[in-house]
């Protein structure tokens, strides 16, 4: 008998990918599981291509529209990872059992305001997966899924010579500025070390990675801004390590269970986003003891505080000596 099931998560990159064990769980324990999966337009490309849904359905300009697109689906249930006042919307108006993420909102605010730390020692992609327990979905232990289109990635014969064999996959995007770590701190990482490093990110981070080329001594192409996710995903997947900052591209390094070397700005490892099952040589760097952070459980524009010590202090002997012990190393 056919079960179906309507995923709802709207946004962003990062956790869209950190839903993946959900769908993939559901679609192997359930017997007669079919997944389907709503998510603004944007993003359905990070789903389309995933073999465990059955059909992407997509918010553009009218919830209306998509709630009635939806009622004609006939689901059984919701799994609402997102749970906002637009998935209530939904929940409310099809009429269908609903099963709903627990965003902790109370809990990060008093972390963030009070430094009350009432955060579960549990990654989110964990808490995702407890909104399947009714359904006796277990966490099968395969991590996070991306899956790249045949012929989408990006072509390692077009890189320059020098980068077409071993090279650093580094990420200088972040939604928000406090996540990123500064562009001069990059560029010293860049200089103090004699490998291959390709910069990615969106276009905002396009004219921040000329930049760091510019300071480079010829081993940085920056390539943020230049091309699509679906190619700097395949970049991550290929590169010896992944040096990031919190952001998509991190969750889709874990996915592909690569070495990561994380920078944490204003938000913590706490909150229950670090990289989730990636290789165990995989480095969480964040200055600790610092009275203002988190500041924020999402981010800023410029650090509240004007110092900006959670990213301008990082131990950077450290960060190159984990490079050093694992670039090119099985």
């Amino acid at each position: 008998m056919k079960i179906k099931y309507l995923v709802i998560r709207f946004s962003s990159i990062g956790d869209i990918v950190l839903t993946s064990p959900v769908v993939r769980c559901l679609k192997n324990q359930v017997k007669g599981a079919e997944v389907h999966f709503v998510t603004k337009k944007k993003y359905a490309g990070l789903v389309t291509h995933n073999p465990y849904i059955q059909k992407v359905h997509v918010l553009s300009d009218s919830l209306n529209e998509l709630i009635n697109k939806l009622g004609k689906e006939n689901f059984d249930y919701i799994i609402d990872l997102h749970h906002n006042i637009r998935t209530a919307r939904v929940k409310n108006q099809l009429r269908i059992p609903a099963f709903t993420f627990k965003k902790l909102n109370l809990e990060k605010y008093l972390m963030v305001n009070f430094k009350i730390n009432r955060m579960p020692q549990k990654h989110i992609v964990d808490r995702y997966l407890e909104t399947l327990q009714v359904f006796n979905v277990k966490n099968d232990g395969d991590g996070l899924d991306f899956f790249i289109p045949e012929n989408k990635g990006f072509q390692k014969k077009n890189l320059p010579e020098p980068f077409k064999k071993d090279y650093i996959a580094f990420v200088i995007a972040a939604t928000w500025n406090t996540k990123k770590l500064p562009a001069d701190i990059v560029s010293d990482i860049c200089n103090r070390i004699d490998h291959p490093v390709i910069l990615l990110g969106g276009k905002s981070e396009q004219e921040t990675g000329v930049r760091i080329e510019s300071l480079s001594k010829g081993n940085v192409l920056n390539l943020a801004g230049m091309i699509n996710l679906n190619q700097s995903a395949s970049l991550v997947k290929d590169a010896s390590l992944v040096l990031t900052n919190d952001t998509g591209l991190m969750h889709i390094a874990a996915a592909f269970e690569k070495k990561i070397l994380s920078f944490w700005g204003n938000t913590i490892p706490a909150f229950g986003m670090s990289p989730y099952l990636a290789h165990p040589s995989s480095e969480i760097m964040e200055v600790t003891g610092l009275k203002c952070r988190p500041c924020s459980k999402l981010g800023y524009r410029k650090c509240p505080k004007k110092h900006f010590r959670c990213m301008k202090n990082q131990d950077l002997e450290k960060a190159i000596s984990w490079i050093e012990q694992h670039f090119n190393k099985d």
